[in-house]
C-alpha cells in the first residue's frame, strides 16, 4: 500500500498532467492521511524549511544574471568573440556554436536562454554556410543544454542542496565533464562538414580577433569572475550569483548602455516567474522528502534493492535509464528534487560517491531536454525557430548518441569526474 502512496500515486498524478508541485503537496497529504498520527502542519512546516537554505539563493540570482547578460549585450559580445577566433577549417561555424553556447554556460545556468541566445546569432550564419535549417536548429537545440553541465549550473545546486552536498565540488567536478561534452560534439560537426563538404569558414584574422575583443573584454571578464571568484576562494556560489548580478547590470547599463534601469526592473520581473516556479516547486518537494524520510520508506526501499544483489554496475544502466525517461518529460530541478529522496540511499549503500553521481544525475537530465519527443528544449527550439517536430526529432538523433556515449563513459570512469577534485585538497 506504501508503495501505490509514495510512487503509484505521483507517477499517476503527473501522468494527468496536474503541476508537479501539486503533485508532491498531494502525495505527502497522502502519506500524511495514510499513516495517521501526524499533524497537517507538517506539510507547510517543511515546505518553509526547504527554502531556508543560503545555498539556494544562488539560484534566482544565477537566473537574473543570466538574464540580464543575455539581453544586455554581454553574451552577444561573447558569442562574437568565439565566432571570430574560430575559423579556417571546415565546421567552424559549428564549432563556434558549440563554444558559444559552452562560454554562455560559464556565466548562466538556463538552458533554454542558451538555445534563444545562441541560436538568433548563429542560426542565420549556418543556414547561410550550407549546414541546412534542421542541422543548424538541431546542433542549437543539443549544445543549448551543455548549459545544464558546465558550472554554474542551476541543477548542480539543487542536487548539492537535495543530497547536503558542496555546490563548489560538484562545480568543480562539472568542468570536464562539459567540456568532453563540447569536445565530442565539435569532432562530430567536423568529420560531418568534411564528408558534405560544407564551405570553409573565414579564417581567424589577428585583427578581427582584435576588435572583437576590444567590444567583448568585459564578457569575457563575467565568467573569470564568476567561476575564478568560487574556485579562487573569494567568495561561495551564493556570493558569486550576486556579485554575476552586480557586474552584469553595471557592464549593461553604463559600459555598454543596451540597458536602461526600466529595462533592469523588466528583466527582474520576469526572472522574477521562472524564480516562483523554481521555488515553489522546492518547497513542495521538501514535504514530499521529508515524508520519504520519516516515513521509513526510503529505508525500505533499500532493503529491497539490496537484496536483489545488483551489481553496481548494472543498478547504475537501471537509474541513467530512469534518469533519461524522466528528464524527457520533467525539468531538471524538479527531477532531482523528486527522486534524490529515493535514489540518495541507493546510490550511498552502493557505495557510489555523491559528487560523481551528481554529475551523472546532471548529464541525465541535460539529454533528458532534448531526447524526443517531450524534451523541453524541443519545444521551445520549436517555437523559437519554427521547424516541425518530426524533423528536429531526427535531427538531433546523432547529437543524443553522442550525448549518451559520454554519458556511458562518466558513469563507469568515475574518475572523469573525481580527479579534479584533488584541487581542492
Amino acid at each position: 500500500m506504501s508503495t501505490l502512496v509514495f510512487l503509484g500515486l505521483p507517477v499517476t498524478l503527473l501522468a494527468l498532467g496536474m503541476p508537479v508541485f501539486l503533485v508532491l503537496i498531494v502525495a505527502a497529504l497522502a502519506g500524511i492521511l495514510f499513516m495517521g498520527g501526524i499533524p497537517l502542519q507538517a506539510i507547510h512546516t517543511s515546505m518553509f524549511g526547504s527554502l531556508d537554505s543560503f545555498a539556494l539563493l544562488a539560484v534566482p540570482l544565477f537566473i537574473l544574471a543570466g538574464d540580464i547578460m543575455a539581453r544586455g549585450g554581454i553574451a552577444r559580445r561573447l558569442i562574437e568573440l568565439v565566432l571570430t577566433v574560430v575559423g579556417g577549417v571546415r565546421g567552424s561555424l559549428a564549432i563556434a556554436t558549440i563554444g558559444a553556447a559552452s562560454a554562455f554556460g560559464a556565466m548562466s545556468g538556463s538552458s533554454v536562454a542558451c538555445v534563444a541566445a545562441i541560436g538568433k546569432l548563429t542560426l542565420p550564419a549556418l543556414e547561410k554556410n550550407g549546414y541546412g535549417r534542421t542541422f543548424g536548429v538541431s546542433l542549437i537545440t543539443a549544445t543549448g543544454v551543455i548549459d545544464v553541465i558546465i558550472p554554474p549550473s542551476i541543477p548542480m545546486i539543487i542536487y548539492a542542496i537535495a543530497a547536503q552536498q558542496s555546490v563548489t565540488t560538484l562545480f568543480l567536478a562539472g568542468i570536464v565533464p562539459g567540456l568532453i561534452v563540447a569536445g565530442a560534439l565539435s569532432i562530430y560537426v567536423m568529420v560531418r562538414a568534411r564528408i558534405e563538404m560544407i564551405p570553409l569558414g573565414e579564417p581567424a584574422r589577428w585583427r578581427n580577433i582584435a576588435d572583437a575583443l576590444k567590444h567583448g573584454i568585459w564578457a569575457v571578464f563575467a565568467p573569470v569572475v564568476i567561476l575564478g571568484g568560487i574556485y579562487g576562494g573569494l567568495f561561495t556560489p551564493t556570493e558569486a550569483a550576486g556579485v554575476a548580478c552586480i557586474y552584469a547590470i553595471v557592464i549593461s547599463v553604463y559600459v555598454h548602455r543596451e540597458l536602461t534601469w526600466a529595462g533592469v526592473w523588466q528583466i527582474m520581473l520576469d526572472s522574477a516567474v521562472l524564480v516562483g516556479q523554481i521555488m515553489i516547486i522546492v518547497s513542495a518537494a521538501g514535504a514530499y522528502a521529508w515524508f520519504i524520510t520519516t516515513s521509513g520508506f526510503a529505508g525500505s526501499l533499500v532493503a529491497a534493492i539490496a537484496s536483489m544483489k545488483f551489481e553496481t554496475w548494472l543498478l547504475l544502466l537501471v537509474i541513467n535509464l530512469l534518469l533519461l525517461v524522466v528528464g524527457s518529460v520533467v525539468e531538471p530541478p524538479a527531477a532531482i528534487l523528486v527522486l534524490m529522496p529515493l535514489l540518495s540511499p541507493i546510490t550511498t549503500q552502493a557505495g557510489i560517491d555523491p559528487i560523481h553521481f551528481g554529475i551523472v544525475v546532471t548529464v541525465n537530465l541535460a539529454v533528458g531536454m532534448f531526447l524526443p519527443p517531450f524534451g523541453l528544449n524541443l519545444f521551445a527550439s520549436h517555437a523559437l525557430f519554427g521547424t516541425p517536430l518530426p524533423a528536429l526529432y531526427r535531427g538531433v538523433l546523432p547529437f543524443v548518441a553522442i550525448y549518451l556515449a559520454v554519458l556511458m563513459l562518466i558513469t563507469y570512469v568515475p574518475a572523469v569526474t573525481l580527479a579534479p577534485l584533488a584541487y581542492l585538497k
